[in-house]
């Protein structure tokens, strides 16, 4: 088991004042207001890796700042071997609509695993919220004491029926979900709360980069900055479409001379990955000018870097849960090109913060249009920053987190743990 309390970051996390100067106004002093209601409170969360992907990165961020804030915030993770990550897989395969065979020895590993880490796992807080599909089960080990939120990141719009089915069973026990799109719900016994995710400026990944850093990190991943710049930042998953990409990029090559810099890395719950990366080494070829960069969890740095160099950013997923690769670079005043999915439809405003597009022609016109026009590059990439600024950023995340433990409590007295030499007791 591993544990990964508040003081798990990047070295040192920002503290909440430090936010004023990137948030809107007044909103660090509406936190404050709003974390008054609920100081005191525990608040555990409960997810499937320490690194890799968008829910990681979050807590890793969330979590400090909730403590600023005086909750008793705390992060565990599962503990799962290979055969384990392999049928969670095949489950968000599934709930994003992919057919996949599931079979009940699929499910028995599933369960097992799920009941040996609510052995082990303090399952002990006034809110304890379950992050994806992978812990799920360990519902089935809670007590009176606390609240259960199932958080749900993935389009689950339209999944397949009988993994959906299986994973209702124990979504139904919880005392609320969270979803990050209306369209992701489904229909349940429970209430159903819409909380979208979000980016930390501050964090090595969205902090400011001089030219010089952006320069010298470019350098040593081996990318020249002799020509426009394609960027796409992503797991290598076939929902991401790494492959579409190149064959954008080699359209656009035929008119206009430019890279494409597809970089990203794998993570412990997902085993797809390097059987995709080989995939796309096979689709570049040996084209010098397609750079694949295959970049360990914390490469924070690299990532912010290779988004500052861009001239246009792609995310042409076919299917997304959120897409916070859109935010980021968007925060740094890039125009993204995005595919018609999940929540890139939230973040990019068609011709306002970027373009979304169906097809691999769709995407490479639009790379075209941005290339040749500077000016609306320029002007798309600056309203998409500030779009970013009013609704993704981690101070929204934190208020919308507050006033969820609000709502959950209401009614509720603090837990608080007993002495060491006094046995809980079933009360709340």
């Amino acid at each position: 088991m591993q544990t990964f309390p508040c003081e798990n970051s990047e070295m040192n996390h920002a503290s909440l004042e430090a936010y004023r100067e990137v948030a809107p106004p007044g909103t660090v002093e509406f936190l404050y207001r709003l974390s008054e209601k609920v100081q005191g409170r525990s608040f555990l969360h409960i997810n499937s890796t320490r690194q890799g992907g968008g829910v990681a990165e979050i807590l890793m961020r969330l979590v400090p700042l909730l403590n600023d804030l005086g909750i008793k915030a705390s992060w565990e993770v599962l503990d799962g071997n290979p055969e384990f990550f392999r049928v969670t897989k095949a489950f968000h395969n599934a709930l994003q609509g992919e057919e996949q065979v599931i079979t009940d020895e699929m499910y028995e590993t599933f369960l097992e695993c799920n009941r040996e880490n609510g052995e082990r796992l303090p399952l002990d807080a006034d809110l304890i919220m379950i992050h994806d599909p992978q812990p799920v089960a360990l519902i089935l080990r809670r007590d009176a004491r606390g609240k259960w939120v199932w958080r749900c990141h993935i389009d689950a719009s339209r999944p397949q029926r009988r993994v959906w089915n299986f994973l209702r069973q124990f979504v139904e026990q919880y005392d609320a979900a969270v979803f990050s799109l209306p369209k992701f719900a489904q229909r349940l016994p429970i209430p159903q709360y819409l909380i979208y995710p979000s980016i930390d400026p501050l964090s090595d990944k969205n902090r400011e980069l001089s030219d010089r850093e952006v320069a010298g990190i470019l350098s040593r991943l081996g990318v020249p900055q002799d020509k426009p710049i394609l960027l796409q930042v992503s797991r290598f998953d076939r929902f991401k479409d790494p492959v579409g990409v190149i064959n954008a990029y080699r359209m656009v090559k035929r008119r206009t001379d430019c890279r494409l810099v597809l970089a990203g890395g794998g993570a412990v719950d997902d085993p797809e990955g390097q059987v995709v990366l080989a995939e796309v080494r096979e689709a570049a070829g040996r084209d010098p000018d397609v750079h694949v960069l295959e970049l360990p969890p914390d490469a924070h740095l690299e990532i912010n870097a290779l988004q500052r160099a861009a001239t246009v950013v792609l995310q042409k997923s076919t299917r997304e849960g959120f897409g916070l690769t859109v935010a980021e670079a968007m925060w740094k005043g890039k125009p993204v090109i995005g595919g018609t999915a999940g929540g890139i439809t939230v973040q990019i405003v068609y011709d306002l913060t970027g373009y979304t597009v169906n097809s691999v022609e769709g995407a490479a016109y639009r790379i075209r249009y941005l290339l040749n026009n500077p000016e609306a590059a320029t002007r798309i990439g600056r309203i998409a920053r500030e779009h970013v600024r009013r609704n993704f950023l981690i101070t929204r995340h934190l208020a919308d987190y507050l006033m969820l433990l609000h709502v959950m409590m209401s009614g509720r007295p603090p837990h608080r743990q007993p002495p060491e030499d006094q046995p809980p007791t079933s009360e709340a």
